[in-house]
């Protein structure tokens, strides 16, 4: 009998120890003391904004809990930004996006629900907070002596460039070459493109742009599907002499790692890389983080969020930020989407989508 309760003593115990630890626990289960489960907000972003969400999300957090006292957790996610886009058209559970160019986040809206149309006039800027552009890196001492778009062309040169399919930044390359060949055969200005009488002379112009682009693409080492893919394969991997960046990577490769074995070339003209944020509405309102994903997009203009965008190297949109940061971001001439290529809607149209130039020139 002395034996049998023991036996049940120790059961007892084990029982009540085990349901001591089960409530114990709830509350990290739950992510807070009073039972209140921890929200997230998921952000659904392209290659190279990786470091700069880790270094925003923290901060973003850090200020939620300050203004409002709840503890929130931001998860990520990478890739490339078309494919990105097609994900969250799947289904993929995104609260923001945080893509390459606005044409994804209109494919978004476009081809699903998701989205409210006007997306773009939520936030300033057309809903850019920052912006970037198009640069070439190019290995310690530059030896092949890459001074501008037309040297990509030689034999000698090794070219890496992400795929203008599923990629966002390859689109802005292309669009940066094609104006470069353009503005050369233009005579050296687009002045052309506002007389209507000149229409034989732009459409040569035209032509060869896509000649020059076609050249480029097929002699490329390399495409992989993603941005930082390609500057993995470029740096990492050793693959190619010169790499076509957005200048966020290239400045990262440099400034931010403090390496010396690359430089950046500054070609004589490039584009204004206008990455666009904007909230997936169907998300916000199932998931009741509307007020929650408004503010977290909305503290990206925020001193805070400018002075994180400017330090991982993107072109901050609050002037005296970017003023500040002056010596980091080199003056050149940059043209836009709209002004040469008639905004995104028509440029991926013409360009990129099922059967365009880039499919054509690539099968030929």
């Amino acid at each position: 009998m002395k034996n049998h309760h023991i036996i049940f003593d120790v059961k007892s115990y084990i029982f009540i120890f085990s349901l001591s630890i089960i409530f114990l626990g709830l509350p990290m289960i739950l992510g807070c003391g009073d039972g209140t489960p921890k929200r997230e907000l998921y952000n659904v972003s392209y290659d190279p904004t990786r470091e700069l969400y880790e270094d925003f999300n923290q901060k973003f957090e850090e200020h939620w809990m300050k203004t409002h006292g709840e503890k929130i957790t931001v998860i990520q996610s990478h890739g490339g930004s078309g494919d990105q886009a097609k994900k969250v058209i799947e289904g993929q559970n995104a609260d923001v996006v945080t893509l390459a160019l606005a044409y994804d986040i209109n494919a978004i809206s476009e081809q699903s629900d998701l989205i409210q149309p006007d997306w773009q006039q939520e936030f300033p800027n057309n809903s850019c907070p920052y912006t970037s552009t198009i640069v070439l890196l190019v290995r310690k001492g530059n030896p092949k002596n890459i001074k501008d778009w037309d040297d990509l062309l030689r034999e000698d040169v090794g070219l890496i460039t992400p795929n203008p399919k599923t990629s966002g930044g390859a689109r802005w390359n292309y669009l940066a070459a094609w104006a470069f060949e353009m503005k050369r055969q233009l005579g050296g200005n687009f002045d052309a493109l506002k007389d209507p009488a000149k229409k034989a002379e732009i459409a040569a112009a035209d032509k060869a742009a896509e000649e020059f682009v076609k050249k480029l693409h097929k002699k490329a080492v390399d495409m992989p599907t993603g941005a930082r893919g390609a500057t993995n394969m470029f740096v990492r991997y050793g693959q190619g002499d010169v790499l076509l960046a957005w200048e966020n990577e290239a400045l990262l490769t440099t400034v931010g790692l403090n390496n010396s074995d690359y430089e950046i070339i500054i070609p004589s003209i490039s584009i204004v890389a206008e990455p666009p944020v904007g909230m997936v509405d169907k998300n916000v309102d199932k998931n009741n983080t509307r007020e929650l994903a408004t503010a977290y997009l909305q503290y990206l203009y925020d001193n805070v969020g400018q002075e994180i965008a400017a330090k991982h190297f993107y072109r901050p949109s609050n002037p005296d930020i970017l003023a500040k940061n002056k010596h980091l971001f080199k003056d050149l001439e940059l043209v836009t989407v709209d002004d040469i290529f008639g905004g995104w809607k028509e440029a991926q149209k013409k360009h990129f989508a099922e059967g365009g130039i880039f499919d054509k020139m690539m099968d030929k």
